[in-house]
């Protein structure tokens, strides 16, 4: 599987996170900047979003500081549904109900045993489909065409 990732930063968990997907097999595509470099939130998230929404990458990844940014900027792309996580039970039901298909996460609140439960999590969900999440997620791509 192959998983885009990109952040504004290059912090420590963003390390952890390319380190631990590596030693998965996950194949990573690194969207960012060497360390003690930024790079803007939007852009990064637009280069992610563009990976999954052009099937270049299975799924994102994506940074910033609070996660708040990235999650916006990338639920701007058709197809994108862009999910800020903060614990393993979050990000499970972000796979289950609402086939969230880009990990948003904070690089101020996320430790490495949080994000290891949070990844792990999110790759062992996936979305069930079923008549009323059908149909949630129905409206929310339509959305994306409004009249």
């Amino acid at each position: 599987m192959k998983i885009s990732i990109g952040a504004d930063e290059r912090l420590h968990v963003v390390d952890v996170a390319l380190d631990y997907l590596k030693e998965k097999g996950y194949e990573v595509v690194w969207h960012g900047p060497a360390k003690n470099e930024t790079h803007p939130w939007p852009d990064v998230a637009k280069r992610v979003a563009l990976d999954v929404q052009s099937a270049e990458a299975d799924e994102g990844i994506l940074f910033c500081w609070t996660g708040t940014g990235v999650s916006i900027a990338a639920n701007k792309f058709k197809g994108i549904r862009a999910a800020l996580c903060d614990d393993a039970e979050t990000a499970r039901g972000a796979r289950l109900w609402n086939d969230a298909n880009v990990l948003c996460l904070s690089m101020r609140r996320t430790s490495e045993v949080i994000l290891k439960e949070i990844l792990d999590m999110w790759f062992s969900t996936s979305y069930e489909p079923n008549t009323t999440d059908d149909s949630c997620l129905r409206m929310v791509d339509e959305m994306d065409n409004p009249s």
